[in-house]
């Protein structure tokens, strides 16, 4: 498993975001997150968020916050990091100066970024001092083609 530890200043981030239920297998939001994603492409949000990305983290993020119990729902985002004025169709969230830990995911999204989640919490961090934070962690999809089994992308979790 391939990994850096790094230390960021404060970000913003803009996008979108969506409340998702989590249910199905393991009570998954996968469902409900693969179907934003979808219409986000095919709505042209994804496009509009690219061409706005000027950050440190290049492409498209995926950002899961809040969960409600009560609703068994996340907050999800399609997001990219920004700095400027956020057109209105966009909110903002902001990420304080943290340290992180970023992981290499290597293989097509609809399974590397499962199984490198899975090995983040079962190996990682039980064999390492730290322990997540209570920021929101971030998937980074850099590669233009997800399903590449050569597509390289990024998962990042604040550390303490």
């Amino acid at each position: 498993m391939k990994y850096q530890i790094v230390e960021r200043d404060a970000f913003r981030v803009i996008g979108i975001k969506r409340e998702i239920p989590c249910e199905g297998e393991g009570n998954s939001p996968s469902k409900g997150i693969n179907q934003f994603w979808g219409e986000s492409a095919a709505n042209g949000i994804m496009d509009q968020l690219l061409l706005l990305n000027n950050g440190k983290l290049k492409g498209l993020l995926g950002v899961t916050r809040n969960y409600y119990q009560e609703k068994n729902t996340i907050d999800y985002w399609i997001a990219t990091e920004h700095s400027g004025d956020v057109a209105s169709e966009f909110s903002s969230m902001e990420f304080p100066a943290s340290k992180w830990v970023v992981f290499d995911v290597r293989g097509p999204v609809s399974t590397a970024m499962a199984n490198t989640w899975r090995q983040i919490y079962s190996e990682w961090f039980p064999s390492n001092k730290y322990v997540p934070s209570e920021i929101a962690p971030i998937e980074v999809y850099m590669d233009p083609d997800p399903d590449s089994p050569n597509s390289m992308n990024e998962i990042w979790v604040a550390i303490k």
